[in-house]
């Protein structure tokens, strides 16, 4: 079995899969994997994780893009500037042409070469467009892990539909996202992801600064535009100085530098504790009294498990992810996403009520555990990769 990932950096899927490829039986699965960057996982990298369970690295060749691709595709959005759908369409067909179908070529040599009889992707038909085009070409078969939420065009959809021998999907969000555009159903298996519930519970990390007692809002995310974690520092902001807490945000990106400075301007720099990225997020979780997930777009955000299974309470933005793990008013809170305001209100009620919070948190531990344990993930997904 070749798995293939096209991310470039280390998340929550990531932790997904390496816990999947710990447990999988190499005796039935012989395993490589396949990615285009080798890339850091604090002070180890990715590579050397997955050689610590067996699993060679497949690095493939990244090609620039030629000049004469950047010209087209800004020509074509400035001549289709006022036609969203077509200049989108005239993009993509410019990246099929360039970088999808050579990409393709090389990852079919490499299937042929090694001999593979499946292909498991992970991540979302989008980003494994090439790896479906491989995949027919060399005549494998496909099991595709879908971990976000997903969007697809037509000619992705007709790959998925032709090639797919099952499309895993995180949660009943992905699962209807995907028919919703043209996905057939009958491929769409839901596998929710898993975390080893009978783990030990970690020491809470320290906080240098912060009084005993202080709560502690928290954050554990990618430092990314797209994951909104400014919208935690405004609510905080428009919180009552009485009530105010302590911020951590755990992970580096990006944006890093620019939510240190928001911080400074909304006055926050002195009561937020920015840790950078953590190999083992865990006793940092456990140091929040709240984890916040404000993104718009998850697919079941391994955080929010990890959050729950160490008895917090969550508060997050309402998507395909977070509908799956959040009960309102249960486990947790959720809200729109953008709504700054009803998630400032939502942290001022779990804030002034320690027995809501400890409530809250029992009831997220005991939903995790009854529904969410590693042993049902990777029972489904290896029937799911044995059937295909």
């Amino acid at each position: 079995m070749l798995l293939l990932d096209t991310g470039k950096e280390w998340g929550g899927g990531t932790n997904s899969m390496i816990e999947l490829l710990k447990r999988l039986d190499h005796a039935r699965f012989a395993v490589s994997a396949c990615f285009y960057h080798d890339y850091p996982h604090g002070s180890s990298t990715l590579a050397a994780e997955l050689a610590a369970i067996g699993v060679p690295l497949i690095v493939m060749p990244v090609r620039s893009q030629p000049l004469w691709a950047k010209i087209a595709k800004e020509l074509l959005r400035g001549l289709l500037g006022w036609h969203r759908r077509w200049r989108a369409a005239a993009v993509f067909r410019i990246e099929l042409c360039w970088r999808i179908r050579p990409r393709a070529r090389a990852l079919a040599a490499v299937l042929r070469r090694g001999e593979y009889t499946l292909l498991y992707m992970n991540n979302q038909p989008a980003s494994n467009l090439e790896g479906y085009l491989a995949a027919m070409s060399a005549g494998v078969a496909v099991v595709q892990h879908c971990r976000v939420e997903p969007v697809v065009n037509a000619f992705e959809r007709d790959q998925v539909n032709r090639a797919a021998a099952a499309v895993l999907c995180v949660s009943e969000g992905v699962r209807d996202a995907l028919i919703r555009q043209g996905v057939r159903g009958e491929l769409c298996q839901v596998i929710h992801n898993g975390i080893d519930v009978s783990q030990a519970m970690p020491d809470a990390q320290r906080l240098p600064g912060v009084a005993p007692g202080m709560p502690v809002v928290g954050v554990v995310a990618s430092l990314l535009k797209r994951k909104a974690v400014d919208h935690l520092l405004r609510a905080v902001a428009r919180l009552p100085a009485a009530m105010a807490p302590h911020v951590l945000v755990v992970g580096d990106g990006p944006e890093a530098a620019d939510l240190r400075g928001l911080a400074d301007a909304l006055g926050l720099s002195s009561a937020t504790t920015f840790a950078g990225f953590q190999a083992r997020p865990l006793p940092w979780l456990m140091a929040m009294d709240i984890l916040v997930l404000s993104s718009p777009s998850e697919g079941f955000p391994r955080v929010v498990l990890e959050a729950m299974l160490l008895g917090k309470p969550v508060v997050a933005a309402r998507n395909a992810g977070t509908t799956a793990l959040v009960e309102h008013a249960v486990t947790g809170y959720l809200y729109d996403f953008g709504d700054i305001d009803a998630l400032s209100r939502q942290l001022a009620v779990l804030l002034n009520h320690a027995d809501l919070r400890r409530a809250f948190g029992e009831a997220g531990r005991r939903r995790v555990i009854a529904n969410f344990s590693i042993e049902r993930y990777v029972a489904g997904v290896t029937a799911a990769l044995e059937a295909a």
